[in-house]
């Protein structure tokens, strides 16, 4: 059997830059489509070499905004990835769009040219909310693209950001369980952070605005997985919800820590050689520079520490937990010394982590406190 691995391909543009997004996304007034197109399949012809023998299981087009790329432009490289690669009959190929380029047309379009499920960046299904996320779209055009999406996809997903200013656990509650009637299956529910470099960044240090303190953003995250629980929607990764069965295939890729190669301006990549080390390539951020590579720009032999906190920090998102194998297979002496170790112990003891002979799988509270429980384990 083949060994598997997914496909990143980065679409750069957006219409405007969100203030809270710290993407790899730009703003252009044109854009040479043939170019890209040409450019696009140099870079994924690059990766040839290394991975031609393995297995495609996922494309994700991710952005940026890649449905504002011509339909024919996706076809080319999922044709091209098709004439290179064996790929699984079992494929997802995944479009992130949003609801101001999501016409019917295109999305059949979209559709004839192989995608097989979409992710629509919702948001908010609230009209202030849009706007203080300068969203360039309104709540009314957020339910039609949902709509436009379920007459095209038989599989879709929709993002919300929640825990945000001004925001109550009621009126998120009236909005999570309209989204729920719209859902098909998966929804991404993601907490607003502030992330450095970003526009909000800089509101939030003036004090434009206020964040959620840290036991109001638990209320807020525990009534979600509960009210999503309630709806048989499990929680399989901290931010991702999903119906036995629609669990997003490529993104689980990234979690249990398989191979990936990522093609397009700041892609990332993953990669395994025949000795289980691990490497870290990228390409260029800046579009143009990109444009004259259409290749990596650079690649990092992981150290077998960072390798480690890679594989904690990926494995310990999932609801079904991190397999103590992998670690073992990547980084053994630490996966030995983690094991031997009382962290374990004392995580268990505080209710935070559940080992069991093959996984290490965070409890509720544990998924709470993510980022404190990785500091202890490797510290």
């Amino acid at each position: 059997m083949k060994s598997s691995f997914g496909i990143y391909i980065h679409w750069p543009f957006c219409l405007s830059k969100c203030p809270y997004c710290d993407f790899n996304s730009h703003v252009r007034e044109k854009i040479d489509i043939n170019q890209w197109q040409q450019g696009l399949l140099q870079d994924l012809k690059s990766c040839l070499s290394e991975t031609s023998s393995k297995q495609v299981t996922s494309i994700f087009f991710g952005g940026g905004t890649p449905s504002l790329m011509p339909p024919s432009l996706a076809g080319s490289l999922i044709d091209f990835i098709y004439a290179h690669w064996p790929v699984s009959d079992q494929v997802e190929i995944t479009l992130e769009a949003n609801p101001n380029s999501t016409e019917v047309s295109k999305l059949k379009d979209f559709s004839a040219a192989g995608i097989n499920r979409i992710s629509l960046g919702i948001q908010s299904l609230n009209d202030e909310t849009l706007k203080f996320l300068k969203r360039g779209h309104t709540a009314t055009e957020a339910l039609q693209a949902i709509e436009k999406a379920r007459q095209v996809f038989p599989r879709y997903s929709f993002d919300l950001i929640y825990a945000h200013p001004n925001q109550t656990l009621e009126t998120w509650q009236k909005e999570l369980t309209h989204a729920l009637t719209l859902a098909s299956g998966h929804l991404s529910l993601y907490q607003l952070t502030i992330e450095e470099g970003t526009p909000f960044y800089l509101a939030y240090h003036r004090g434009d605005f206020t964040m959620p303190d840290e036991e109001k953003s638990a209320d807020f995250y525990e009534f979600t997985r509960d009210a999503m629980q309630d709806k048989g929607y499990e929680a399989y990764e901290i931010s991702n919800y999903a119906q036995p069965g629609q669990e997003c295939a490529h993104n689980i890729t990234y979690w249990r820590y398989n191979d990936y190669i990522g093609v397009g301006p700041g892609a990332h990549g993953r990669l395994t050689d025949s000795t289980n080390n691990k490497w870290a390539i990228r390409r260029h951020r800046s579009p143009e520079k990109w444009l004259e590579t259409c290749g990596e720009h650079e690649r990092i032999l992981l150290s077998k520490q960072e390798i480690f906190e890679e594989i904690l920090m990926m494995g310990l998102r999932l609801k079904d937990g991190l397999q103590i194998k992998t670690l073992m297979i990547y980084c053994p002496e630490q996966g030995e010394k983690l094991l031997k170790s009382s962290k374990l112990e004392q995580l268990q003891k505080g209710n935070l982590l559940h080992a069991t002979k093959d996984r290490l799988i965070l409890t509720p509270a544990g998924q709470l406190r993510l980022n404190s429980v990785l500091k202890y384990i490797v510290t």
